[in-house]
């Protein structure tokens, strides 16, 4: 009994205690805690606050709970106060304010990739290439490396292949890039400083770009150096088993001795070992072809294990080159030749396995020759863009458009040839009532014809080379997925082309190139571009002009810029082919849409496939 009663007298005394003193204890406040849901947060940065205050670090998706705690009754009012970065990101916050009257856990903070570039859209590591001309117009220099950037405007390191006469690397060199820094901005236009060593001392290259996305981009050298465009892509890791299988590719460039233009296509297969089991090429060397492709032989190979890879390419036509390889990934390789005999480039990629049915559309270029009286024989570039209508084996509409330097912006309307069937990896393109001369005059040609395939699979792109002997011309057809082009939306673009100027009675040519960004509306476009023409370098200039979102219903456009004109023909929903129309300016490039959470769309070889043989052009008037 004791033991109870002793608590009761304890309580009831304290009781009476606090009564008899003549105070009152108010009740207590009451407080609820503030939280929710963070989801999709991938960046890093984030912070949170409530009413203003409160500020709340969040560094990863689930629950949050603010630390300091609302009144009951109190309002509450979520807020971002810094978005996350590094990947940029955007977090929306919904049912974030309303009244406390319980402890809260709904208010949900969504957090979704940003549509603005920015440094951090640029990490990895990353194969750039790029052909041009240099300023004296000596020889055709050539850029294909990889380097590294670390999300924060720096180049950490990286190697570089190089052709390169201004800075004293007429032959071909492999050097490493010993550090840099880039910057990019929120429209995904850039440039990329890095540092290297030539056999004339330091060297500092800029490359001016346009990102598409953070994987993949346009770009062009932009010093005064020389001018020259391609592409930047982000480099997985590959192993050589996993390059076993069967390739399409395209090179081309000059030939060293006397400096005449070189391209060839082919296709070979490779072991788990990097051994070509199997192949064959198609070669055109100034316009002479052979008649018939050679067999790759099985002493080439393709090794990796060192940076840059390897390659060898032994035909039966008794020639054996040697290259530097950079890939890009299993489906994509980029090859520099290193040995002097050639100065050639180019892109090899999964092998396609037949002509697909459809429309196709393509662009062309190359150059040809022509007597004028009173004059030496001038060699002028030829351009041309299209759509053909495929129903197999027959071509049975096409639509051709031409630019000539020689007359003038020209259309053959009645298109019409076939393909053969595809045997090892080859068919033969044969075109009739076609232009591809400085006459002018509609005519037959034929092009060797490989077919191949581009991201991860998703389309198929035909590598053609012309084999008739009547001239020489290259370029690339793409199997078209759709025929419409969005409005409202941000595009990066690239332009190599030649501009025709007369001195001294000689017409001669000069390379421009040019990298822009530019918004679409249902009528216009506007944004800005960065040109290098040798020895002169204009930046963040304004460009303007009618860019119609409708397209004919074979996928082809017509824009306007104060700058230049041009015809585009839709590959599909992000990759556009470009063929550039004025009267004095000659080129054939791409544009693609941008997206900056996402990775690249149909990555193309428009962009670095044959620009030598523009800069061959260019080269001859100088002599």
């Amino acid at each position: 009994m004791k033991s109870c009663a002793l608590p009761l007298i304890v309580t009831t005394s304290l009781f009476f205690v606090a009564c008899g003193s003549g105070n009152t204890r108010s009740a207590p406040q009451i407080s609820y805690a503030i939280g929710g849901m963070v989801t999709g947060l991938s960046g890093t940065g984030l912070v949170l606050q409530d009413n203003g205050g409160a500020n709340l670090p969040v560094s990863a998706d689930g629950p949050f709970t603010f630390t300091t705690d609302v009144t009951s009754g109190g309002a509450y009012k979520v807020t971002v106060l810094t978005q996350p970065s590094s990947p940029a990101q955007t977090c929306a916050v919904t049912g974030g304010s309303g009244t406390a009257s319980a402890n809260v856990t709904s208010v949900q903070v969504a957090c979704t990739a940003s549509n603005e570039f920015g440094v951090s859209s640029l990490k990895g590591t990353y194969v750039f290439s790029l052909t041009g001309i240099d300023q004296a117009a000596s020889n055709v220099p050539t850029m294909l490396g990889s380097l590294t950037a670390n999300g924060a405007g720096g180049v950490t390191g990286g190697t570089v292949d190089l052709i390169t006469g201004v800075n004293g690397v007429a032959s071909p060199a492999v050097e490493p890039i010993t550090g840099g820094s880039y910057s990019v901005g929120t429209d995904g236009r850039g440039q990329i400083k890095f540092d290297t060593t030539t056999s004339a001392g330091a060297v500092t290259f800029t490359l001016d770009f346009v990102l598409t996305s953070s994987s993949h981009g346009l770009v062009m050298e932009d010093d005064s150096y020389e001018t020259g465009s391609g592409t930047i892509d982000l480099q997985s890791a590959i192993t050589q088993s996993q390059l076993a299988g069967s390739y399409t590719f395209a090179f081309s460039g000059t030939t060293a001795i006397g400096a005449s233009p070189i391209a060839t296509v082919g296709a070979f297969t490779l072991d788990s070992t990097g051994a070509v089991s199997t192949g064959q090429e198609d070669v055109n060397n100034a316009g002479a072809y052979s008649g018939a492709p050679s067999q790759i032989l099985t002493s080439s190979a393709v090794t990796l294990g060192t940076t840059p890879a390897k390659a060898t390419i032994s035909s039966s036509a008794g020639t054996t080159y040697t290259f530097d390889v950079y890939p890009i990934d299993s489906s994509h390789l980029k090859f520099f030749e290193n040995d002097s005999q050639l100065f050639v480039s180019g892109d090899a990629y999964t092998q396609g396995s037949s002509i697909p049915p459809g429309q196709l559309v393509f662009t062309l270029t190359g150059e040809d020759t022509i007597k004028v009286t009173g004059l030496m024989p001038i060699t002028l570039p030829i351009d041309s863009g299209g759509w053909l209508t495929y129903d197999p084996p027959i071509i049975d509409a096409g639509l051709e458009d031409f630019n000539n330097p020689a007359g003038s912006v020209d259309q053959a309307d009645a298109v019409s040839g076939s393909f053969s069937a595809v045997s090892g990896g080859r068919s033969v393109l044969s075109l009739g009532n076609f232009l591809n001369s400085l006459a002018n005059t509609l005519g037959n040609y034929s092009f060797a014809a490989y077919p191949f395939t581009f991201s991860g699979g998703g389309g198929t792109g035909i590598q053609l080379l012309e084999i008739d002997g009547l001239g020489i011309t290259s370029g690339v057809a793409y199997a078209q997925t759709s025929t419409t082009l969005a409005a409202s939306q941000g595009y990066g673009l690239n332009v190599s082309a030649l501009t025709l100027n007369e001195l001294n009675k000689t017409i001669g040519t000069i390379e421009e190139d040019a990298i822009a960004e530019f918004t679409t509306t249902t009528s216009g476009l506007s944004g800005f571009v960065d040109f290098n023409s040798p020895g002169m370098l204009a930046f963040d200039q304004t460009l303007t002009g009618s860019f119609p979102a409708t397209v004919d219903n074979k996928g082809r456009g017509t824009a306007t810029t104060k700058y230049f004109g041009f015809n585009y023909y839709v590959v599909n929903g992000s990759t556009f082919l470009l063929l550039v129309n004025d009267l004095n300016l000659f080129g054939t490039e791409i544009f693609e849409l941008q997206n900056a959470a996402g990775s690249p769309g149909a990555e193309s070889g428009v962009a670095p496939l044959h620009p030598a043989f523009h800069a061959h052009a260019a080269r001859q008037q100088k002599k």
